[in-house]
């Protein structure tokens, strides 16, 4: 029969608790290491939208500026040449789209792709 004075334990063991700490800890390490990718990405639209005052000057003008600030800006993943500049009536459409490696644990990494369109006006246009 069942003895009142044994009250049942509950909560959480060790081994549970173990198990769910490592789990977290998974997920956190891994945003930890994609952190860098997605700050390289953010830098690379920061640049890339920093062009609006290089409209006017045209596509080279544009390519200089980008070179510089992806320098500056320290992004490693993409060269200023792999983002493709087209003219559209009086806008400039700028498509980047690339991918970025972050590695993982061992021999397990992650492959993150980016694509991004931006269209900047030109302000002598119609």
């Amino acid at each position: 029969m069942h003895d009142p004075s044994r009250r049942r334990e509950r909560g959480m063991t060790t081994i549970g608790l173990i198990i769910l700490v490592t789990f977290v800890g998974l997920f956190v390490y891994a945003g930890i290491r994609l952190v860098p990718v997605y700050a390289e990405y953010f830098n690379v639209l920061k640049a890339v939208e920093g062009l609006k005052s290089d409209v006017d000057s045209g596509p080279s003008a544009m390519r200089v500026t980008l070179e510089k600030r992806f320098s500056i800006e320290d992004v490693s993943s993409l060269s200023y040449k792999d983002v493709e500049i087209t003219k559209e009536g009086s806008s400039y459409v700028l498509h980047v789209a690339y991918d970025a490696e972050a590695p993982f644990i061992s021999n397990v990494g992650f492959i993150v792709h980016f694509d991004k369109t931006i269209t900047l006006s030109s302000s002598t246009g119609p």
